[in-house]
């Protein structure tokens, strides 16, 4: 397939270091392209999943992926579209994030593939045993002052303030796209808008280490535009944080739920950026929301393949399921595994598995705030026992009322829920 039409075509392609030649690279070789994901925390989050895609299509269209896991730069801290110096972490902490995130990027990259099989490679393997005199003298001497502050990164912190740590991120980004120059032939380095400087000095870096090399040099760079929402917020962010990849963080049910709640002027842009949906469904997908936007149909699909491509089909199914039972109100079908997810954010009490009066229950779990104020909530039919609406006054919660034998689920009113755990 020609991979920077499709790119072009999903609006994926913000600058490219030379638009020829790199098609003539693409299209005359299986090229080794990478892109670095520094460990600043312990997870992925959907941010990242631009670049992660971007590695996908180039895998999916006979090319090899590397993911290079910054355990050396983040060390240090990319400037790159920051007003403030990053926080530094201890070693272990360092290397504990990179473990994690290595353990994520192979849940989403095949690296299994044959020829073209992604690889994980850590900076910290080459940075870390580079001395002080090697780091100036190798890579130093090849960078002027005046270049280095031409840098966007650079450039934007000089009246706010850059320490030589951060003003040295750029040196180390560029020695990244050298070694893997070196060691696995990568002549293409993709990642966002925001590091188009650090991507010129890789290849700036390449050129003139290797100005009396006989082979001829080809290398480029690529970036991808950075991801905005149409109200004006910033993408990946909610009310309660950052999306994570990480299931423990973020649920499967709460990532399909992020995906759901998308703005409709936002929904084909993340389709062309994050799925492999070919034109035909995507032109069908924007009929649909043109002449039904009600049913959210391109939303639901987005979902389900982000959820299906991040987790797993099983982790859909689920995410799916609980979504089904709260819009209907029929809680009984729902697992324990399904409560876990889908409730994890209400408020919760705990009791031990014993009969309980359903008014004592209201009161004692601050469900209701007196007796009276439980029966009269009875009365009027406010409360729901998973989902079944309960109006006898003297209704005994048991453990038929148990889920699993773990959860009961109390509704009062339309859409305040309340989790009874069982000890």
């Amino acid at each position: 397939m020609d991979i920077l039409k499709d790119l072009d075509k999903r609006n994926l392609i913000h600058q490219t270091t030379d638009d020829k030649g790199l098609k003539k690279h693409l299209d005359e070789n299986q090229v080794t392209v990478y892109c670095g994901f520094d460990p600043t925390a312990d997870s992925l989050h959907i941010g990242h999943l631009v670049p992660i895609t971007m590695l996908k299509r180039f895998q999916r269209a006979g090319h090899r992926p590397i993911a290079l896991i910054g355990g050396g730069t983040g060390m240090i801290g990319d400037p790159s579209g920051r007003s403030s110096e990053r926080s530094l972490n201890e070693a272990s902490v360092v290397k504990g994030y990179s473990e994690k995130i290595k353990q994520q990027l192979a849940k989403q990259l095949d690296f299994d593939n044959g020829s073209n099989a992604a690889v994980a490679r850590n900076n910290h393997d080459w940075l870390a045993s580079m001395t002080v005199i090697d780091f100036l003298r190798d890579a130093g001497k090849h960078f002027g002052i005046n270049y280095m502050l031409g840098k966007e990164s650079v450039s934007a912190r000089i009246e706010q303030g850059i320490s030589y740590t951060e003003f040295s991120y750029m040196i180390l980004q560029s020695l990244d796209f050298m070694k893997l120059y070196e060691q696995e032939n990568c002549t293409l380095q993709i990642g966002g808008s925001d590091q188009w400087g650090n991507i010129t000095a890789g290849m700036e870096l390449i050129r003139r280490s290797r100005e009396n090399a006989d082979d001829e040099i080809n290398v480029f760079g690529l970036t991808v535009p950075l991801i905005t929402k149409a109200d004006g917020t910033k993408f990946g962010k909610t009310a309660g944080g950052a999306i994570w990849l990480d299931p423990d963080k973020t649920s499967p049910y709460e990532f399909y739920q992020f995906w759901v709640n998308t703005d409709d002027r936002d929904v084909m842009k993340f389709i062309k950026y994050f799925t492999f949906m070919d034109d035909e469904e995507m032109e069908h997908l924007q009929q649909e929301l043109e002449n039904h936007p009600e049913q959210r149909l391109a939303q639901k699909r987005l979902a389900e393949e982000m959820t299906k491509e991040v987790h797993s089909q099983e982790a859909l199914e689920q995410a799916q399921r609980i979504t089904a039972s709260l819009f209907s109100g029929d809680l009984k079908e729902l697992t324990g595994a399904d409560i876990e997810q889908g409730f994890k954010d209400v408020p919760a009490f705990e009791m031990e598995k014993e009969d309980v009066g359903l008014i004592d229950l209201l009161v004692n779990s601050s469900i209701s705030s007196s007796k009276r104020q439980a029966r009269e909530d009875i009365n009027n039919g406010a409360i729901y026992i998973n989902g079944t609406r309960e109006q006898d006054m003297k209704y005994v919660v048991t453990s038929d009322d148990r889920i699993d034998d773990k959860f009961t689920i109390i509704r009062r009113g339309k859409k305040k829920y309340f989790l009874i755990r069982y000890q």
